[in-house]
Protein backbone atom coordinates (compact mmCIF):
# COMPACT_ATOMS: atom_id res chain seq x y z
CA UNK A 1 0.00 0.00 0.00
CA UNK A 2 1.73 3.55 -1.06
CA UNK A 3 1.50 5.97 1.76
CA UNK A 4 -0.36 9.40 1.01
CA UNK A 5 1.84 11.87 -0.61
CA UNK A 6 2.27 15.02 0.22
CA UNK A 7 1.51 17.48 -2.74
CA UNK A 8 1.04 21.31 -1.21
CA UNK A 9 5.05 20.17 -0.98
CA UNK A 10 5.39 19.30 -4.22
CA UNK A 11 3.72 23.22 -5.08
CA UNK A 12 5.96 25.03 -2.88
CA UNK A 13 8.58 22.97 -4.81
CA UNK A 14 7.09 23.87 -8.22
CA UNK A 15 6.96 27.19 -7.43
CA UNK A 16 11.18 27.63 -6.24
CA UNK A 17 11.64 25.84 -9.43
CA UNK A 18 9.63 28.49 -11.48
CA UNK A 19 11.55 30.90 -9.51
CA UNK A 20 14.72 29.97 -9.84
CA UNK A 21 14.31 28.80 -13.79
CA UNK A 22 16.71 31.26 -15.00
CA UNK A 23 19.86 29.97 -12.93
CA UNK A 24 18.69 26.49 -13.50
CA UNK A 25 18.35 26.87 -17.54
CA UNK A 26 21.84 28.56 -17.77
CA UNK A 27 23.45 25.67 -16.35
CA UNK A 28 21.78 22.91 -18.78
CA UNK A 29 22.23 24.84 -21.37
CA UNK A 30 25.77 24.24 -21.82
CA UNK A 31 24.86 20.30 -21.18
CA UNK A 32 24.17 20.15 -25.02
CA UNK A 33 25.04 17.66 -27.97
CA UNK A 34 23.96 17.86 -31.35
CA UNK A 35 21.96 15.15 -32.00
CA UNK A 36 19.24 16.86 -28.98
CA UNK A 37 17.48 19.67 -29.09
CA UNK A 38 17.46 21.72 -26.45
CA UNK A 39 13.50 21.81 -26.54
CA UNK A 40 14.06 18.33 -25.10
CA UNK A 41 14.51 19.98 -21.37
CA UNK A 42 10.67 21.60 -21.65
CA UNK A 43 9.86 17.83 -22.39
CA UNK A 44 9.41 18.72 -26.30
CA UNK A 45 9.87 15.43 -27.75
CA UNK A 46 8.40 13.97 -30.73
CA UNK A 47 4.97 11.82 -30.37
CA UNK A 48 6.18 8.22 -30.22
CA UNK A 49 4.52 5.15 -30.42
CA UNK A 50 1.55 3.16 -28.43
CA UNK A 51 2.40 2.69 -25.00
CA UNK A 52 4.75 -0.18 -24.26
CA UNK A 53 8.17 1.32 -24.16
CA UNK A 54 10.68 1.06 -21.33
CA UNK A 55 12.14 4.04 -19.60
CA UNK A 56 14.94 4.01 -17.61
CA UNK A 57 16.69 7.47 -15.97
CA UNK A 58 19.97 7.49 -15.21
CA UNK A 59 22.09 11.38 -14.17
CA UNK A 60 25.12 10.98 -15.40
CA UNK A 61 28.01 8.94 -16.75
CA UNK A 62 28.55 7.45 -13.59
CA UNK A 63 25.18 5.94 -13.56
CA UNK A 64 25.33 4.77 -16.89
CA UNK A 65 28.47 3.06 -16.64
CA UNK A 66 26.55 1.52 -13.46
CA UNK A 67 23.14 0.44 -15.14
CA UNK A 68 25.12 -1.41 -18.17
CA UNK A 69 24.13 -4.41 -17.05
CA UNK A 70 20.47 -3.53 -16.36
CA UNK A 71 20.15 -2.22 -19.74
CA UNK A 72 21.66 -5.54 -21.57
CA UNK A 73 19.63 -7.37 -19.69
CA UNK A 74 16.19 -5.38 -20.42
CA UNK A 75 17.33 -5.75 -24.00
CA UNK A 76 17.53 -9.51 -23.77
CA UNK A 77 14.40 -10.13 -21.82
CA UNK A 78 12.58 -7.58 -23.91
CA UNK A 79 13.20 -7.37 -27.42
CA UNK A 80 10.20 -6.20 -28.59
CA UNK A 81 9.60 -2.75 -26.31
CA UNK A 82 11.39 0.31 -26.76
CA UNK A 83 14.32 1.05 -24.48
CA UNK A 84 14.55 4.75 -23.77
CA UNK A 85 17.49 5.99 -21.48
CA UNK A 86 17.49 9.21 -20.35
CA UNK A 87 20.36 11.67 -18.57
CA UNK A 88 20.61 15.05 -16.99
CA UNK A 89 24.06 15.26 -18.68
CA UNK A 90 26.12 15.73 -21.71
CA UNK A 91 28.64 13.16 -20.97
CA UNK A 92 26.35 11.09 -19.79
CA UNK A 93 24.52 11.10 -23.73
CA UNK A 94 27.53 10.48 -25.02
CA UNK A 95 27.94 7.41 -22.70
CA UNK A 96 24.85 6.16 -23.35
CA UNK A 97 25.38 6.57 -27.52
CA UNK A 98 28.53 4.98 -27.06
CA UNK A 99 27.00 2.06 -25.10
CA UNK A 100 24.41 2.18 -28.30
CA UNK A 101 27.03 1.62 -30.53
CA UNK A 102 28.80 -1.34 -28.71
CA UNK A 103 25.49 -3.05 -28.15
CA UNK A 104 24.82 -2.93 -32.04
CA UNK A 105 28.01 -4.78 -32.34
CA UNK A 106 26.84 -7.57 -30.11
CA UNK A 107 24.55 -10.59 -30.80
CA UNK A 108 24.41 -11.14 -27.34
CA UNK A 109 21.34 -8.43 -26.37
CA UNK A 110 18.71 -8.76 -28.89
CA UNK A 111 17.46 -6.48 -31.39
CA UNK A 112 15.35 -4.25 -28.96
CA UNK A 113 16.64 -0.38 -29.97
CA UNK A 114 17.96 1.70 -27.46
CA UNK A 115 17.32 5.54 -27.42
CA UNK A 116 18.57 8.38 -25.65
CA UNK A 117 16.39 11.69 -24.51
CA UNK A 118 17.69 14.67 -22.23
CA UNK A 119 15.35 14.14 -19.12
CA UNK A 120 13.15 17.18 -18.99
CA UNK A 121 13.73 20.21 -16.59
CA UNK A 122 10.93 19.01 -13.52
CA UNK A 123 8.44 21.80 -14.07
CA UNK A 124 4.88 20.77 -13.69
CA UNK A 125 4.05 21.10 -17.49
CA UNK A 126 7.65 19.44 -18.40
CA UNK A 127 7.54 16.68 -16.93
CA UNK A 128 3.96 16.25 -17.90
CA UNK A 129 4.29 16.59 -21.52
CA UNK A 130 7.16 14.50 -21.58
CA UNK A 131 5.82 11.15 -19.93
CA UNK A 132 2.87 11.44 -22.52
CA UNK A 133 4.83 12.19 -25.46
CA UNK A 134 6.85 9.21 -24.27
CA UNK A 135 4.39 6.90 -23.04
CA UNK A 136 6.40 4.62 -21.03
CA UNK A 137 4.73 1.22 -19.95
CA UNK A 138 7.55 1.28 -16.96
CA UNK A 139 9.66 4.14 -15.29
CA UNK A 140 12.59 3.21 -13.71
CA UNK A 141 14.34 5.90 -12.09
CA UNK A 142 18.07 4.71 -11.12
CA UNK A 143 19.72 5.27 -7.73
CA UNK A 144 18.67 8.67 -6.15
CA UNK A 145 16.97 10.33 -8.98
CA UNK A 146 14.13 11.26 -7.33
CA UNK A 147 12.33 14.10 -9.65
CA UNK A 148 8.92 15.15 -7.52
CA UNK A 149 6.84 16.23 -10.69
CA UNK A 150 7.68 13.16 -13.27
CA UNK A 151 6.70 10.30 -10.34
CA UNK A 152 3.71 12.64 -10.27
CA UNK A 153 3.10 13.00 -13.46
CA UNK A 154 3.78 8.62 -14.07
CA UNK A 155 1.14 8.17 -11.26
CA UNK A 156 -1.57 10.42 -12.48
CA UNK A 157 -1.17 8.09 -16.35
CA UNK A 158 -0.45 5.26 -14.68
CA UNK A 159 2.52 4.50 -15.05
CA UNK A 160 3.99 2.11 -12.79
CA UNK A 161 7.37 3.30 -11.60
CA UNK A 162 10.73 1.95 -10.07
CA UNK A 163 13.65 2.95 -7.99
CA UNK A 164 16.46 0.72 -8.44
CA UNK A 165 20.08 0.65 -7.00
CA UNK A 166 18.46 2.58 -4.80
CA UNK A 167 20.74 4.20 -2.45
CA UNK A 168 21.02 7.27 -0.08
CA UNK A 169 24.67 8.00 1.47
CA UNK A 170 24.40 9.58 5.25
CA UNK A 171 25.09 12.65 3.50
CA UNK A 172 22.68 12.79 0.93
CA UNK A 173 19.82 11.65 3.61
CA UNK A 174 20.65 14.48 6.01
CA UNK A 175 20.08 16.83 2.97
CA UNK A 176 16.78 14.79 2.05
CA UNK A 177 15.85 14.73 5.54
CA UNK A 178 15.32 18.60 5.56
CA UNK A 179 12.88 17.87 2.59
CA UNK A 180 11.05 15.32 4.40
CA UNK A 181 7.37 15.94 3.34
CA UNK A 182 8.32 16.38 -0.55
CA UNK A 183 10.26 13.21 -0.44
CA UNK A 184 7.20 11.58 1.38
CA UNK A 185 4.95 13.13 -1.89
CA UNK A 186 7.88 11.46 -4.19
CA UNK A 187 7.65 8.06 -2.79
CA UNK A 188 4.40 7.76 -2.54
CA UNK A 189 3.88 7.89 -5.96
CA UNK A 190 7.43 4.60 -6.47
CA UNK A 191 5.75 1.94 -6.53
CA UNK A 192 8.92 -0.67 -6.04
CA UNK A 193 12.33 0.44 -4.59
CA UNK A 194 15.19 -2.04 -5.33
CA UNK A 195 17.50 -0.97 -1.93
CA UNK A 196 21.34 -1.58 -2.26
CA UNK A 197 21.30 -2.43 1.72
CA UNK A 198 19.72 -2.91 4.39
CA UNK A 199 21.07 0.21 5.27
CA UNK A 200 19.89 2.37 2.28
CA UNK A 201 16.43 0.36 2.72
CA UNK A 202 15.69 1.81 6.13
CA UNK A 203 16.64 6.02 4.94
CA UNK A 204 13.99 5.22 2.40
CA UNK A 205 11.84 3.77 4.64
CA UNK A 206 11.93 6.84 7.19
CA UNK A 207 11.95 9.62 4.28
CA UNK A 208 8.34 8.20 3.58
CA UNK A 209 8.30 4.77 1.79
CA UNK A 210 6.20 2.29 2.15
CA UNK A 211 8.47 -0.37 3.77
CA UNK A 212 6.38 -3.16 2.11
CA UNK A 213 7.24 -1.69 -1.26
CA UNK A 214 10.52 -1.96 -0.59
CA UNK A 215 13.11 -4.72 -1.01
CA UNK A 216 17.27 -4.92 -0.71
CA UNK A 217 18.25 -7.18 -3.85
CA UNK A 218 22.01 -5.70 -3.04
CA UNK A 219 23.78 -3.45 -5.76
CA UNK A 220 24.14 -3.86 -9.46
CA UNK A 221 27.60 -2.72 -9.38
CA UNK A 222 28.80 -6.22 -8.64
CA UNK A 223 27.47 -7.95 -11.44
CA UNK A 224 29.50 -5.42 -13.46
CA UNK A 225 31.00 -7.57 -16.80
CA UNK A 226 33.69 -5.88 -18.56
CA UNK A 227 32.96 -4.74 -22.14
CA UNK A 228 34.27 -7.17 -24.81
CA UNK A 229 37.80 -6.53 -25.46
CA UNK A 230 38.55 -4.63 -22.71
CA UNK A 231 40.67 -7.36 -21.01
CA UNK A 232 42.37 -7.89 -24.11
CA UNK A 233 42.77 -3.84 -24.99
CA UNK A 234 44.43 -3.93 -21.18
CA UNK A 235 46.39 -6.77 -22.00
CA UNK A 236 47.96 -4.82 -25.38
CA UNK A 237 48.56 -1.65 -23.10
CA UNK A 238 50.49 -3.39 -20.71
CA UNK A 239 52.82 -5.25 -22.80
CA UNK A 240 53.75 -1.90 -24.46
CA UNK A 241 54.65 -0.13 -21.12
CA UNK A 242 56.92 -2.86 -20.31
CA UNK A 243 57.96 -3.87 -17.05
CA UNK A 244 57.82 -0.75 -15.29
CA UNK A 245 55.57 0.17 -12.36
CA UNK A 246 52.16 1.40 -13.57
CA UNK A 247 49.38 2.89 -11.03
CA UNK A 248 46.34 4.45 -12.40
CA UNK A 249 44.19 7.21 -11.12
CA UNK A 250 40.55 7.11 -12.14
CA UNK A 251 37.56 9.54 -11.64
CA UNK A 252 40.00 11.96 -10.55
CA UNK A 253 38.77 15.58 -9.45
CA UNK A 254 40.32 19.23 -9.07
CA UNK A 255 42.56 19.89 -5.97
CA UNK A 256 42.89 16.18 -6.43
CA UNK A 257 45.32 16.24 -9.19
CA UNK A 258 47.52 18.18 -7.95
CA UNK A 259 47.92 15.44 -4.78
CA UNK A 260 48.18 12.92 -7.01
CA UNK A 261 50.89 14.80 -9.18
CA UNK A 262 52.94 15.50 -6.25
CA UNK A 263 52.63 12.15 -4.99
CA UNK A 264 53.56 10.47 -7.88
CA UNK A 265 56.96 12.73 -8.86
CA UNK A 266 57.64 11.43 -5.05
CA UNK A 267 57.16 7.82 -6.11
CA UNK A 268 59.79 8.57 -8.72
CA UNK A 269 62.17 9.35 -6.96
CA UNK A 270 62.18 5.82 -5.33
CA UNK A 271 61.06 4.52 -8.99
CA UNK A 272 62.34 6.66 -11.37
CA UNK A 273 60.73 4.85 -14.27
CA UNK A 274 57.38 4.61 -12.84
CA UNK A 275 54.25 5.41 -14.58
CA UNK A 276 50.46 7.08 -13.78
CA UNK A 277 47.98 6.83 -16.38
CA UNK A 278 45.67 9.62 -14.75
CA UNK A 279 42.17 9.57 -15.77
CA UNK A 280 40.37 12.83 -14.79
CA UNK A 281 36.59 12.47 -14.49
CA UNK A 282 34.88 14.80 -16.60
CA UNK A 283 35.65 15.12 -19.90
CA UNK A 284 35.81 19.17 -20.00
CA UNK A 285 38.75 18.92 -18.07
CA UNK A 286 41.25 16.93 -20.20
CA UNK A 287 42.74 20.14 -21.48
CA UNK A 288 43.46 21.87 -17.96
CA UNK A 289 44.64 18.27 -16.77
CA UNK A 290 46.98 18.07 -19.80
CA UNK A 291 48.49 21.64 -18.50
CA UNK A 292 48.27 20.73 -15.16
CA UNK A 293 50.78 17.77 -15.55
CA UNK A 294 53.37 20.31 -17.82
CA UNK A 295 53.16 22.86 -14.88
CA UNK A 296 54.54 19.90 -12.61
CA UNK A 297 57.01 19.06 -14.79
CA UNK A 298 56.08 15.62 -15.46
CA UNK A 299 56.41 14.51 -19.52
CA UNK A 300 52.85 13.74 -20.27
CA UNK A 301 51.29 11.27 -22.94
CA UNK A 302 47.73 11.87 -24.60
CA UNK A 303 46.10 8.87 -25.01
CA UNK A 304 43.41 11.16 -27.10
CA UNK A 305 46.55 11.92 -29.41
CA UNK A 306 47.06 8.84 -30.05
CA UNK A 307 50.21 9.13 -28.33
CA UNK A 308 52.00 6.55 -26.09
CA UNK A 309 54.01 6.47 -23.63
CA UNK A 310 57.78 6.17 -23.98
CA UNK A 311 60.82 5.61 -21.41
CA UNK A 312 60.35 9.61 -20.98
CA UNK A 313 56.96 9.16 -19.85
CA UNK A 314 55.70 10.20 -16.39
CA UNK A 315 52.07 10.63 -16.91
CA UNK A 316 49.78 9.00 -19.12
CA UNK A 317 46.31 10.90 -19.41
CA UNK A 318 43.89 8.75 -19.84
CA UNK A 319 41.60 11.69 -22.58
CA UNK A 320 39.08 9.27 -23.58
CA UNK A 321 35.49 8.15 -22.77
CA UNK A 322 34.53 4.69 -21.80
CA UNK A 323 38.32 3.21 -21.81
CA UNK A 324 38.67 3.86 -17.24
CA UNK A 325 38.22 -0.39 -17.06
CA UNK A 326 40.52 -1.12 -19.83
CA UNK A 327 43.21 1.49 -18.34
CA UNK A 328 42.82 -0.10 -14.35
CA UNK A 329 43.36 -3.40 -15.72
CA UNK A 330 46.72 -2.07 -17.67
CA UNK A 331 48.02 -1.35 -14.47
CA UNK A 332 49.61 -2.82 -11.31
CA UNK A 333 47.41 -0.65 -8.99
CA UNK A 334 44.23 1.15 -8.95
CA UNK A 335 43.79 4.11 -6.86
CA UNK A 336 39.60 5.34 -7.35
CA UNK A 337 39.57 9.46 -7.28
CA UNK A 338 36.47 11.27 -5.57
CA UNK A 339 38.36 10.34 -2.64
CA UNK A 340 41.40 12.98 -1.30
CA UNK A 341 38.39 15.25 -1.94
CA UNK A 342 35.24 16.09 -0.28
CA UNK A 343 33.39 14.27 -3.39
CA UNK A 344 32.29 10.62 -1.49
CA UNK A 345 34.49 8.91 -3.79
CA UNK A 346 33.60 6.68 -7.33
CA UNK A 347 32.83 3.06 -7.69
CA UNK A 348 35.69 0.96 -5.71
CA UNK A 349 34.54 -1.98 -7.51
CA UNK A 350 35.74 -1.05 -11.29
CA UNK A 351 39.55 -2.09 -10.72
CA UNK A 352 38.29 -4.94 -9.04
CA UNK A 353 36.29 -5.95 -11.85
CA UNK A 354 39.50 -6.11 -13.67
CA UNK A 355 41.64 -8.15 -11.06
CA UNK A 356 43.56 -4.82 -10.12
CA UNK A 357 44.40 -3.76 -6.41
CA UNK A 358 42.46 -1.11 -5.04
CA UNK A 359 43.60 1.99 -2.92
CA UNK A 360 41.47 4.95 -2.12
CA UNK A 361 41.28 8.12 0.19
CA UNK A 362 39.30 8.62 3.52
CA UNK A 363 36.08 10.16 1.73
CA UNK A 364 33.89 7.04 0.65
CA UNK A 365 30.89 8.59 1.99
CA UNK A 366 29.14 7.85 -1.60
CA UNK A 367 30.63 3.87 -1.63
CA UNK A 368 30.88 3.14 2.18
CA UNK A 369 28.72 -0.05 1.89
CA UNK A 370 30.70 -1.23 -0.79
CA UNK A 371 33.80 -0.06 1.08
CA UNK A 372 32.69 -1.64 4.08
CA UNK A 373 32.69 -5.08 2.27
CA UNK A 374 36.07 -5.09 0.84
CA UNK A 375 37.23 -3.76 4.00
CA UNK A 376 36.23 -7.03 5.34
CA UNK A 377 37.55 -9.09 2.97
CA UNK A 378 41.01 -7.38 3.42
CA UNK A 379 40.28 -6.37 -0.05
CA UNK A 380 40.99 -2.56 -0.02
CA UNK A 381 43.76 -0.55 0.78
CA UNK A 382 42.28 2.96 2.67
CA UNK A 383 45.26 5.79 2.50
CA UNK A 384 44.67 9.30 4.48
CA UNK A 385 46.38 11.66 2.43
CA UNK A 386 48.77 11.76 -0.77
CA UNK A 387 52.07 11.06 2.02
CA UNK A 388 50.52 8.13 3.25
CA UNK A 389 49.76 7.23 -0.79
CA UNK A 390 53.53 7.38 -1.55
CA UNK A 391 54.60 4.62 1.08
CA UNK A 392 51.99 2.38 0.11
CA UNK A 393 52.76 2.70 -3.57
CA UNK A 394 56.22 2.37 -2.58
CA UNK A 395 55.59 -1.11 -0.43
CA UNK A 396 53.12 -2.39 -2.71
CA UNK A 397 55.42 -2.04 -5.88
CA UNK A 398 58.23 -4.31 -3.83
CA UNK A 399 55.65 -6.93 -2.55
CA UNK A 400 54.17 -8.53 -5.54
CA UNK A 401 52.77 -11.37 -3.33
CA UNK A 402 50.66 -8.96 -1.62
CA UNK A 403 49.48 -7.04 -4.66
CA UNK A 404 48.36 -10.93 -6.03
CA UNK A 405 46.68 -11.32 -2.87
CA UNK A 406 44.64 -8.48 -2.74
CA UNK A 407 43.30 -8.84 -6.47
CA UNK A 408 42.09 -11.87 -5.77
CA UNK A 409 40.43 -10.70 -2.61
CA UNK A 410 38.93 -7.94 -4.67
CA UNK A 411 37.93 -10.86 -7.34
CA UNK A 412 36.39 -12.65 -4.94
CA UNK A 413 34.24 -10.11 -3.45
CA UNK A 414 32.95 -9.48 -6.69
CA UNK A 415 31.87 -13.06 -7.45
CA UNK A 416 30.63 -13.40 -4.40
CA UNK A 417 28.01 -10.08 -4.24
CA UNK A 418 26.54 -10.72 -7.50
CA UNK A 419 23.08 -11.65 -8.13
CA UNK A 420 21.23 -7.72 -7.64
CA UNK A 421 20.64 -7.88 -11.43
CA UNK A 422 18.07 -11.32 -11.04
CA UNK A 423 16.48 -10.11 -8.24
CA UNK A 424 15.49 -6.87 -10.08
CA UNK A 425 14.91 -8.14 -13.16
CA UNK A 426 12.47 -10.22 -11.32
CA UNK A 427 10.96 -7.24 -9.47
CA UNK A 428 10.52 -5.30 -12.76
CA UNK A 429 8.89 -8.10 -14.38
CA UNK A 430 6.48 -8.29 -11.91
CA UNK A 431 5.35 -4.55 -12.23
CA UNK A 432 5.27 -5.34 -16.28
CA UNK A 433 2.96 -8.61 -15.47
CA UNK A 434 5.06 -10.74 -17.07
Amino acid sequence: MRRRGRPWARYLYSTALYCLSPLIWQRVWREQVLTNPRRERLGLLPKGPAKGGIWLHCASVGEVLAAKPLIEALLVRYPERRLIVTTMTATGAERVRALSQALQQSEATGDGPLEHHFVPLDFPGAARRFIARLNPALAIFFETELWPNLLAACHQRGIPTAVVNGRLSPRAYRGYRRLRPLMQDALSHVDWLAAKSTADAERFRSLGMAPVAIDVVGSLKYDLIPPAGTEALSRELSLRLGSRPVWAAGSTHPGEEEQLLQAHARLRQHYSSALLILVPRHPQRFDAVAALCQEYGLATARRSRNELPDTRTAVYLGDTMGELLALYGAADLAFVGGSLVPIGGHNLLEPAAMGVPVLTGPQLANFEDVAAILREAAALVEVPDSEALVEVLVDLFIDEAERHRLAEAGQAVMAANRGALGRTMAGLGRLLGK
